[in-house]
């Protein structure tokens, strides 16, 4: 027989179920006036491309992080207000988000971070099909991968990036946890592993060290290499937690990758240039003039007018032998005076310039 809740509990539950009543009649107070914010735009019925701000998304959640005392951590309380404003946004139409799949994938746990669940998201094979789907116009926005802590960038997202109209319009800074999936009870059953060439090679000693001799099989992605572990006999696969869920598998080993700090960084793709959120980041693209001193040349505007590089890489043209552009990222917005100001000198001294977005910086 269950003893009776002591008296001083009955109370603090009651207390709990005022505040769950109010923060309820809050949050619908919120979505009224997120509709009435949508109502305002001209045409009376806009998309919901047309009021989502993702400067002033970003705003909000800096305010959020800034007022938290506990106990909650931040991220828990970005998460909170990331899906809050995803629901509100979502009443009249769903955001279409293109994300390189399939389902069970890193990058639609991107996608999840950045816009919240209250969005469509559009599972595709390949990088390419992301960037067509957004210049199309069939996907609001897309995510894609462009950078691993461990194993650098990704470089079929640089390409299109060289090509492409679209513009960077956010970043995604997501911790990477490999886990080694299977149907089989013991280590000693697996006979081949499948993953994305990437998640192989974060987890490359631990394969090493654990599974030596055992084939590795590199798939188009994490959630592949889970559908083969799921339908093969003796196969186990590197994938997200999402993807045992997903593919009904079981973690036999969690955490193998091989550095703690394994993060991916990824590129919210959009049409538009966005506004200033006060903490932002630009990213450009360039080359230099084939002269001596040339790069030093082509960076030099950053240094006078006291722009901070966070990033540079350079990558093949693709329109010419031994033709070389560089992608750099930078602290600021393109409005901001001072990365104005360079950008200005950067357009007179580079052979070629331009700017890929300013974006509000990953928060989190």
């Amino acid at each position: 027989m269950t003893a009776p809740d002591e008296p001083d509990l009955v109370d603090v539950r009651r207390r709990i179920d005022a505040l769950d009543a109010q923060i309820q009649a809050l949050i619908s107070e919120r979505a009224v006036l997120a509709r009435q914010v949508g109502a305002s735009k001209d045409g009376g019925q806009p998309g919901p491309r047309d009021y989502y701000r993702p400067e002033r998304e970003a705003q909000v959640l800096h305010g959020v992080v800034g007022r938290n005392n506990g106990p909650l951590r931040d991220e828990e309380m970005v998460r909170l207000f990331r899906e809050i404003m995803s629901a509100c946004l979502a009443q009249q139409e769903p955001l279409k988000v293109a994300f390189l799949g399939p389902e069970g994938t890193f990058t639609q746990a991107a996608v999840l971070k950045h816009f919240g669940h209250s969005v469509r998201a559009l599972s595709l094979a390949t990088v390419d099909e992301v960037f067509h789907e957004v210049e199309a116009g069939v996907a609001d926005f897309g995510v894609v991968p462009v950078e691993n802590s461990t194993e650098g960038s990704v470089s079929n997202t640089l390409d299109l990036l060289v090509t492409s109209p679209l513009k960077i319009c956010g970043e995604v800074e997501l911790r990477i946890r490999q886990h080694l999936l299977g149907r089989m009870a013991e280590l000693d059953r697996i006979r081949r592993v499948y993953s994305h060439q990437q998640s192989l090679a974060q987890c490359r000693a631990w394969l090493e060290q654990r599974l030596g001799g055992v084939e590795l099989v590199a798939v188009s992605s994490n959630a592949e290499g889970a559908r083969r572990a799921r339908d093969e006999e003796g196969a186990a696969a590197i994938a997200g937690e999402a993807a045992a869920e997903v593919y009904g598998l079981s973690i036999l080993m969690a955490n193998i990758e091989d550095r703690p700090d394994n993060t991916t960084r990824f590129l919210v793709i959009g049409r538009d240039i966005l506004s200033r959120s006060g903490r932002d980041k630009t990213s450009l693209l360039l080359s230099s003039r084939h002269q001596a001193g040339a790069l030093q040349e082509l960076l030099y505007p950053l240094a006078k007018h006291r722009v901070s590089m966070t990033r540079i890489e350079s990558r093949p043209s693709r329109q010419g032998k031994w033709d070389y552009v560089f992608f750099v990222d930078v602290e600021g917005h393109a409005d901001d005076p001072n990365v104005a100001a360079a950008l200005k000198d950067l357009e007179v001294s580079a052979a070629r310039f331009r700017v890929l977005g300013s974006y509000p910086a990953a928060i989190l």
